[in-house]
């Protein structure tokens, strides 16, 4: 189990994987550890979670540099990632006792309620791309209910699952309520099929996501899953172009383009085509793509090299469909992950640029003549996750935006997560939701008392 760095594509440090005998152990440490957590107070949670917060804070330059190092995320990116670690621990220390407290039910039993009450071990099998974020916004809601944790996260990116385990224990918390699983995706099976195992929740590819609820489905175990997206990013003929062109080039590089809610289809109406191309075109050629650990840089390398040649592959296979080669296009000549920035004119239906989603730093434009057109082709997606919409018109933005099918819709911003709003997809994005009220009751035993 190799961690690679992907600006040189030096071994970084290799770990040891868990034998089934370990992983075994870990659960069982975990569930018992459980039947003692499940009892403590709110207060005595949020007093450990806002120490996690602290702690990250403290060490946000040790832990940004790891995450720079293992998924090559711009420096700069990375210590916004575990800032924003930090608030989503803050957020739920503050609110998990309001939205877990007892809702009262006017029936005609003399007393009625539904109480929130935790259930058990959760599975997490998170992604590399946010190696913080993603877990910390699931490891603070779920602990907060009650609930105990193991992760299992991605093979190139265990550095972080052991600093965040780290973390969770200098905060103070029960040593065994979290763990990390050091192991492949191989024994994910394994893992859910463990009785102690409550629930799973999953952020990562489709194929991913499609094996582990097969598995859970099985076992008859809960599942939330995040899956991928086709962000439609829909620029209406009455947008601010300067705002929106300068936001599209964040919303399509930030991460090297690898963010499920990153914006991939550029659906931009056909009187304002040509100058949102060209000003799009003139940011894309002036980013400086390089080392992340350089203030400088603007777009740091892939992740890892089998994902930098399918996005390569599914730009030449668009071009080859009559895709128009707008800018980029390539892999840059120089040691590591580097794909130059790429825009992508004619995009139509049957190219790779339209049907599938590019995790890179890929720019797909698709022109229309009319808000309706507009509406249908954000529509044609088996994705529903994320989406944009620009317009000077805020009420004409609010009306488009109920007509899009997705969890998430921004009106003049780029996508985003937030710990107050639910964030998931539809379709083949995913179910079930995390972050917000509606992420941390999905793993808790929604409880009907009634008393006559």
């Amino acid at each position: 189990m190799k961690s690679i760095n992907p600006a040189n594509n030096q071994v970084i440090r290799e770990y040891q994987e868990h034998s089934p005998e370990e992983v075994e152990t870990i659960i069982s440490n975990v569930n018992d550890e459980w039947l003692c957590w499940k009892q403590t107070s709110f207060q005595e949670r949020s007093k450990l979670m806002i120490r996690a917060a602290e702690i990250l804070m403290e060490e946000q330059e040790v832990c940004a540099q790891l995450i720079t190092a293992e998924m090559g995320k711009l420096i700069k990116e990375s210590r916004g990632e575990v800032e924003k670690s930090a608030w989503v621990c803050r957020h739920f220390a503050k609110s998990a006792e309001t939205i877990l407290k007892d809702e009262l039910i006017a029936t005609d039993y003399q007393k009625s309620l539904i109480a929130f009450q935790p259930i058990g071990v959760v599975l997490a099998v998170m992604p590399w791309n946010f190696p913080f974020w993603q877990v910390w916004r699931f490891v603070a809601p779920a602990l907060m209910a009650g609930n105990a944790a193991v992760l299992k996260h991605a093979s190139n990116v265990f550095g972080c699952a052991v600093k965040i385990e780290e973390v969770v224990h200098k905060a103070g918390f029960p040593k065994n309520l979290f763990r990390s699983l050091l192991i492949s995706s191989a024994k994910v099976d394994a893992v859910i099929r463990n009785p102690l195992v409550k629930a799973v929740t999953l952020t990562g590819s489709e194929p991913a996501g499609s094996k582990v609820a097969a598995s859970a489905g099985k076992e008859l175990k809960k599942t939330v899953l995040e899956l991928g997206g086709s962000d439609p990013y829909v620029v209406l003929d009455d947008a601010d172009l300067e705002i929106c062109v300068s936001v599209s080039v964040t919303a399509r590089t930030m991460n090297a383009g690898q963010v499920c809610i990153s914006a991939k289809r550029f659906i931009v109406m056909e009187s304002i085509a040509e100058e949102f191309i060209s000003r799009q075109k003139a940011i894309m050629e002036s980013l400086i793509v390089g080392d992340p650990t350089d203030e400088q840089t603007r777009m740091a390398p892939m992740a890892r090299t089998d994902l930098l040649e399918e996005v390569d592959q599914q730009v030449k296979k668009s071009i080859e469909l009559g895709a128009q080669l707008v800018t980029g296009g390539k892999r840059l000549e120089k040691p590591g992950n580097f794909y130059a920035p790429t825009i992508l004119g004619n995009v139509k239906p049957g190219m790779p640029a339209y049907d599938d989603e590019i995790f890179g730093p890929v720019a797909s434009i698709i022109t229309v003549k009319t808000e309706e057109e507009a509406i249908a082709v954000a529509n044609d997606t088996p994705y529903g996750l994320g989406a944009s919409i620009w317009t000077r018109d805020i009420r004409r933005g609010e009306r488009l935006a109920r007509q899009i099918e997705s969890g998430m819709v921004f009106v003049n911003a780029m996508t985003a997560s937030h710990p107050a709003l639910p964030f998931g997809g539809i379709k083949r994005s995913g179910y079930g939701r995390e972050c917000s009220a509606y992420g941390m009751k999905e793993f808790v035993n929604i409880k009907t008392i009634c008393i006559k």
